[in-house]
């Protein structure tokens, strides 16, 4: 009796042992199911008036194809992968009016796109980058003007994902999408549904540097300002960084507040005039920060202000600047400001063109950010590379405005125009061939320094609602400028309630390969015939044949029994 107990002791110690190996197998391939993590950047998604648009989802779990977009093709369960190299944008266009059931949306960037690996940057065909360039722009217009009713992302390109596109191409020429019966890749993202933002907080930074006042002069000095907007809007708000709009407006900003310190450090070369510097925001939306701020101004200074120059889009030009005015060219203040511009740029060897666009008091729609002191009957002009105002939301810095399509020298030059412009206007040297800021002198514009906020400009997303509180960025602009300025001050308001935004801009994707559903029947038929066969083998070697038989033989009937 002792040694049968042992013997089953034995068996069912063997059959614990066998049945722990399984688990522990098939965990191991649970684990080895995960092919690949992704960072991965949602859609923008907004409201204005009250209308939705942009990604209206973030959580996905869905698998994946490459079908791009076919007619037939049933894709309400499926996220389409697509390079933005290969992207048929009438296609998208089509797809995305006819409204068609999709389970996402996973737009694959060029990895020389990721501001983290500048350094890495690909030297391309510049013809095959600016087409890039100009698919990013018009795919951008059209998905931050669609309301799509499925998760739309983005992420870099890099090997893992290459294999796997490969593979998932492969199923689908050979006829066999990715299904739950087929098997193929899964792309799981697990986050909570977007959050409506209560409020968008905007932060205006102002500096003051004072001009020189005779002591028994009582009239109060006049005033130039020098005004940019920071802040950008994209497609994907945790990738737009805006470095052209307006991150080098935002750096010739600085630069001039440098240069014009150091011209008002000493008293014998301090101008009659304060200058004023303003880093505005809510540029993109019709230049909400910069109307509150200017509102926000004591009257006295907002009616001291001789002209405004407000830096727009000023790192991609070549030979030729635009100057924008909303009052008529022939206006003795328009008249006086472009022909200082024109002056200078004749000595420099660039051209400066005039733009009139007349603006709309009733109509909200604000195009430029001089715009916004037009209104206010302040005298102000736009210099920028963009000889045609832009749409609304169109042009603030999107995707397709990255660090390798800025040029420095661009920015260096615009930087050396306005400030001998406005050096000329300040000390009465108007219609005079000198130069107050020459290179290789103390008073030298310093490409490294123009370079050094570019490059951290770039690597900076700068989309107003998604700002934090006590915000970096905010604190480095405050801080630079408090380095060139006697005085600065900081304007906080809150965006126009026009605009409403949501949360959830940025997110990790897990790419999973699962098997087919014929592949799962035919490996639990295998373990289920190897358990079988284990066990009937112990039974045997511990309790005999006859016994395992008899496991097998109906047992006798009662009427047998009582017999």
């Amino acid at each position: 009796m002792a040694t049968r107990k042992a013997r089953q002791g034995e068996m069912l110690e063997s059959v614990y042992s066998v049945l722990a190996m399984v688990f522990v197998l098939f965990a191991c391939v649970e684990l080895c199911d995960a092919a690949t993590v992704l960072d991965v950047y949602r859609l923008i998604q907004y409201d204005l008036a009250g209308s939705p648009f942009g990604s209206r989802f973030a959580s996905l779990n869905h698998h994946a194809s490459s079908s791009a977009f076919a007619p037939g093709v049933d894709l309400s369960r499926s996220v389409v992968i697509s390079p933005v190299r290969e992207l048929n944008l009438t296609v998208l266009r089509e797809f995305i009016e006819m409204r068609r059931p999709l389970g996402g949306l996973l737009f694959l960037l060029p990895k020389h796109f990721d501001r983290s690996g500048r350094q890495d940057a690909e030297e391309g065909d510049e013809v095959e980058e600016g087409k890039l360039r100009n698919t990013l722009a018009e795919l951008e217009d059209l998905l931050i003007h669609a309301s799509l009713p499925y998760p739309v992302y983005f992420a870099f390109e890099n090997d893992k994902v290459a294999e796997i596109l490969a593979d998932v191409r492969r199923n689908d020429a050979s006829s066999q999408p990715a299904t739950a019966t087929t098997g193929g890749f899964k792309l799981l993202v697990s986050t909570s549904e977007p959050k409506k933002l209560a409020s968008t907080p905007i932060t205006n930074i102002q500096g003051w540097l004072p001009g020189l006042k005779a002591d028994d002069d009582v009239n109060q000095l006049p005033t130039i300002a020098i005004v940019a907007s920071y802040d950008t809007f994209g497609a994907a708000p945790a990738l737009a960084v805006g470095s052209d709009s307006n991150g080098s407006g935002v750096a010739a900003l600085l630069e001039l507040a440098r240069l014009f310190s150091r011209l008002y450090s000493n008293s014998k070369t301090r101008g009659r005039f304060n200058l004023l510097f303003g880093l505005t925001s809510g540029g993109p939306y019709n230049y909400d920060g910069t109307s509150k701020w200017l509102r926000s101004l004591d009257q006295r200074l907002r009616e001291s202000i001789d002209y405004a120059v407000c830096l727009n889009s000023i790192g991609s030009w070549n030979n030729e600047l635009w100057i924008h005015v909303s009052k008529p060219p022939e206006n003795a203040y328009v008249k006086q400001v472009f022909e200082g511009f024109s002056d200078t740029a004749k000595d420099l060897g660039v051209k400066v063109g005039l733009k009139h666009k007349k603006i709309n008091i009733s109509n909200p729609r604000v195009a430029w950010e001089h715009e916004q002191f037009s209104r206010l009957r302040v005298t102000a002009v736009t210099v920028s590379e963009l000889s045609v105002a832009p749409e609304l939301l169109q042009n603030s810095g999107g995707l397709h405005d990255s660090r390798e399509f800025l040029s420095e020298s661009s920015v260096i030059k615009s930087v050396k125009l306005v400030a001998e412009t406005l050096a000329r206007h300040i000390y009465g040297q108007q219609g005079k061939n000198i130069e107050i800021f020459a290179d290789g002198s103390s008073l030298a514009v310093n490409p490294s320094y123009i370079s050094a906020w570019l490059d951290f400009l770039s690597q900076t997303p700068r989309v107003a609602p998604f700002f934090v509180k006590n915000d970096p960025l905010i604190a480095s602009l405050k801080k630079e400028l408090a380095e060139h300025n006697v005085e600065v001050n900081v304007h906080q308001d809150v965006l126009d309630g026009t605009f409403t935004f949501y949360d959830s801009t940025k997110a990790q994707l897990n790419i999973y390969q699962v098997a087919s559903v014929a592949f799962d029947l035919l490996l639990l038929l295998v373990v289920g015939s190897y358990l079988i066969l284990l066990f009937s083998f112990l039974f045997i070697t511990t309790r005999g044949l006859d016994d395992l038989i008899g496991l097998f033989r109906r047992p006798p009937s009662r009427k047998v029994k009582t017999a």
